[in-house]
């Protein structure tokens, strides 16, 4: 009986899972629209001469940073079409920054809208497609290509009423 008491307890926590356990999208449609920001960062670890080549265009496919950046910014757009339960958002901006460091590169995604729900996954997926270009682009090259510590670092909200002034 407890099993099943935590189990439905859990269940009323989580938003995505109906009350008879299906997963289910949110119904964000009753909520006030407002400006919703998220950044993202990942990092990948690259040999030091991929580093070289990259940073004198030497990679064969192609100018990796730019080809990264457009991958980022396209993969945020498609979010919705690449997790299942995530609503489609009017994305207004979407960023991508490449820094390297004598480890690799870290990117950095930020994403803005106007709207019901949040932009946190839209974030993520951005670093995920600009890390996996850049590990595309590179694997010919670099067979010791980490990608690691994918996270959210910021999440921002702004009150509907303040949209207007």
């Amino acid at each position: 009986m407890r099993d099943e008491n935590d189990k439905m307890e859990k269940m009323k926590r989580l938003s995505h899972i109906s009350s008879d356990g299906r997963a289910q999208m949110v119904d964000v449609s009753a909520k006030p629209v407002s400006k919703r920001r998220a950044v993202a960062t990942g990092k990948i670890r690259l040999q030091r001469k991929t580093l070289d080549l990259i940073s004198k265009d030497q990679i064969a496919k192609g100018n990796v940073f730019a080809t990264a950046r457009i991958a980022g910014i396209q993969a945020a757009k498609q979010t919705a079409n690449l997790i299942p339960l995530c609503h489609n958002l009017p994305l207004g901006e979407v960023k991508i920054d490449i820094v390297t460091s004598h480890e690799g590169a870290e990117v950095k995604c930020a994403a803005q809208t106007i709207a019901q729900t949040g932009v946190e996954m839209e974030a993520l997926v951005g670093v995920t497609g600009a890390l996996l270009t850049i590990y595309d682009m590179c694997k010919a090259v670099d067979k010791e290509m980490q990608i690691y510590d994918v996270r959210l670092i910021e999440k921002m909200k702004t009150a509907p009423d303040s949209l207007t002034s």
